[in-house]
């Protein structure tokens, strides 16, 4: 399988949220923290609860794919921190449907639930200089992060679609794009197509793989949460 077709596979395969939480933590692999908004921090494991104020972070070398209340999913590359801005989710209610979030560095895939099916003005993913809607995206931050993925490239927010379409969206102009393209969004400039493959797929490790293809634990020993003192 390629590492597009096993990511969406990752993010479209876990199974149902059972608690009523904002989310949880489905899979992971290395060291996972959330920080709330007012300064108390956690190191989160399997099952872990996610609330709206919530900022994520993984530590270098660590996977997280986090399910939310109505289905959506969010996987998160090694050195990501993402907060959860607004969430806002009720079956028989879509009038108060909103889920808005933000990545303030590193890279994440991201799938809709049924807030971004229903209506997809509910729905948003940012960054300092973007918003980003649609079914199925990868998002990653080469403008404020200059890893050894986004070494070789022009300082940008990329954003790539692998099932559905997806608005890219800045103050200078709105770009729509489709499954398998890429879109480019630098400082001071409209959203741009980007005719080659920018190179940041990732593939995680095996053993996060494995957890998600046969519903088992990866941190055997180490899920249990605990508070950052």
């Amino acid at each position: 399988m390629s590492p597009r077709g096993l990511l969406l596979w990752l993010l479209l395969g876990a199974a149902p949220l059972a608690a009523a939480q904002d989310a949880t933590v489905e899979r992971l692999h290395g060291t996972l923290s959330a920080k709330k908004a007012d300064g108390s921090a956690r190191i989160l494991s399997l099952r872990s609860q996610i609330h709206s104020g919530d900022t994520i972070s993984t530590a270098q070398g660590s996977y997280a794919l986090i399910r939310f209340r109505d289905g959506a999913q969010v996987l998160l590359k090694p050195g990501t921190a993402l907060r959860i801005d607004s969430f806002s989710f009720s079956d028989d209610k879509p009038q108060d449907d909103l889920f808005s979030y933000s990545l303030l560095h590193g890279g994440v895939r991201a799938a809709t639930g049924t807030i971004g099916r229903r209506s997809s003005s509910k729905y948003q993913l940012a960054t300092a200089t973007v918003g980003v809607r649609g079914k199925t995206v990868n998002v990653d931050d080469c403008l404020s992060e200059r890893g050894d993925a986004c070494a070789q490239l022009d300082r940008a927010i990329y954003v790539q679609v692998t099932d559905g379409d997806a608005t890219v969206s800045n103050e200078k102009g709105t770009l729509d794009l489709s499954a398998g393209q890429v879109g480019l969004v630098a400082a001071d400039q409209q959203p741009l197509f980007l005719s080659a493959d920018p190179g940041l797929q990732f593939t995680p490790p095996p053993t996060f793989i494995r957890s998600v293809m046969t519903s088992s634990i990866v941190n055997t020993g180490r899920n249990l949460e605990c508070a950052i003192r």
